[in-house]
């Protein structure tokens, strides 16, 4: 941190392990495959389900072994946008910045309130509730509430639940498709979960349901920027959050993959999964599956792991809130970047992120669409961030020094498939999902990166050239140094 510029103040109190735990919390399959299974049955069915699963994650793969190399040379909480300040200038890295905050900020809505429809779910079940928008939106609240208050007593804590999340979710997994493999007597067949299609989007090309039906999967594989936030927090940080990042989206490549495929093999009834009353597909997979005993049990133990990567995510992004103040880039900078003295934590950052996250998902009071639009905000904000390091890095070749983990000769070409795919699944994430286009159904995605972007700009001209700086690097000091290998 004294190499980079910055005095130290965080706590490193997260091992390797905890840093790739909390970026496999936040991809968590357990929510992005699950929240999303209903959108995949209707914009292509399991075929695009399934081979887009496959084709994302391995794309994901080229993004996260790129952005691991820059995280190596740049591990420090405020993560792409300082990656980015230091290889382009300034204006790159604050609307990297600002990107990167607004996806991030989605990724909790997007999390939580998947959480509430789940729980939301399991209580109809339970006790015939009714999950109507306002109802689901106090669960929301209240999961926010628990994130915020757990968040606010230290990393320690955070990194104890990440790493027993790990083992939640792949327990859950093999528990999941163990149960729906064994129990039911009747599964469908590998031509159809691999190759049935289905278009209920409204749109006749076959070709763009395939494109937009990849949201499942490229939303799902999100979040594992968290490593680079944690970083100083992280013991040994320039090789445990490259790695961490790699290994936490390699884990949820097979883990989601076995997820969907036996989620799909146990649909018992296609149109029924779609129409169930719990407005939650996977629930009426269990529910037709196992009966009501079987699908409250497989519920709770979603909603969990829902709640593992929620708690993770506000952790993310509340480092993320830090670093930007630290550096000056939001409105009442000096009051969310102070530090707890009693336990090294961005408290103030912690309750501000909850707080925005709140009022992200007010619109789902009055629009069925609402969430789809939260998520969508969440892929174009945060995907584009983790790529413009990874692209001023291919441009700044020789200034560039990598970090002890580093790609060597196939940083470049790895670079330039990953900056690709992400400028297609940008404008790809932008266009409207059903038709016909009404307010209803409108995709609000880009409406919200316009108005970030425009936003940023005017806070730019106003505040961000006089007050937004990021320290010059510094020469080491071998007592900092000493510092901040210390596990507390």
């Amino acid at each position: 941190m004294r190499r980079l510029g910055y005095k130290p103040v965080l706590t490193r109190r997260m091992g390797p392990f905890g840093n790739f735990a909390i970026s496999f919390s936040v991809i968590s399959v357990l929510s992005g495959c699950m929240t999303l299974y209903g959108f995949g049955l209707t914009t292509g069915g399991p075929a695009v389900m399934m081979w887009g699963w496959i084709v994302v994650g391995f794309m994901v793969m080229f993004i996260g072994a790129g952005l691991a190399e820059v995280t190596s040379a740049y591990p420090t909480s405020g993560a792409l946008y300082f990656m980015a300040d230091q290889l382009g200038g300034r204006r790159w890295g604050w609307y990297t910045g600002w990107l990167n905050l607004l996806g991030l900020l989605g990724a909790i809505a997007g999390i939580d309130y998947g959480a509430a429809l789940f729980t939301g779910a399991f209580l109809n079940l339970q006790w015939g509730f009714d999950p109507t928008p306002g109802s689901l939106m106090v669960i929301y609240l209240i999961i926010l509430c628990l994130h915020g208050t757990l968040n606010l007593f230290g990393v320690r804590l955070v990194s104890i639940l990440t790493s027993i999340s790990v083992w939640w979710h792949l327990a859950g997994v093999v528990l999941i498709v163990g149960v729906l493999w064994l129990v039911p007597s009747h599964h469908q067949s590998a031509s159809f979960v691999f190759g049935e299609f289905v278009n209920n989007t409204g749109w006749s090309s076959s070709v763009y349901v395939v494109l937009i039906g990849l949201l499942l999967a490229q939303y799902t594989f999100s979040g594992y920027d968290a490593s680079a936030h944690l970083s100083e927090e992280t013991t040994q940080a320039q090789t445990s959050a490259a790695r961490g990042i790699v290994r936490a989206i390699g884990w949820s490549w097979v883990a989601g993959f076995v997820l969907l495929m036996g989620l799909t093999f146990a649909i018992q009834d296609y149109a029924g999964t779609l129409e169930s009353a719990t407005n939650v597909p996977p629930a009426q997979i269990f529910l037709d599956a196992l009966g009501v005993g079987g699908a409250k049990a497989l519920l709770l133990v979603v909603i969990v792991a829902q709640l593992f990567c929620g708690n993770a995510e506000v952790a993310a992004t509340s480092r993320m809130v830090f670093a930007f103040s630290r550096d000056g880039a939001l409105p009442g900078s000096r009051l969310w970047r102070r530090v707890s003295r009693r336990n090294g934590t961005p408290t103030r950052a912690v309750l501000l992120t909850v707080v925005v996250a709140a009022v992200l998902v007010l619109p789902s009071l009055y629009s069925a669409t609402a969430y789809a639009a939260v998520t969508s905000i969440n892929v174009i904000g945060i995907t584009p961030a983790y790529a413009i390091p990874i692209f001023l890095r291919l441009r700044a070749r020789d200034r560039f020094r990598p970090g002890p983990w580093n790609l060597g000769r196939w940083g470049v070409p790895i670079g330039v498939v990953a900056v690709v795919w992400v400028a297609f699944v940008t404008v790809l994430f932008c266009l409207p999902q059903s038709h016909p286009v009404s307010l209803e159904n409108f995709n609000y995605a880009p409406v919200a990166l316009v108005v970030v972007l425009v936003l940023a700009s005017v806070w730019w001209v106003v505040a961000g050239r006089r007050k937004y700086e990021i320290p010059l690097a510094q020469t080491s000091d071998p007592e900092m140094a000493k510092y901040e290998q210390e596990i507390v």
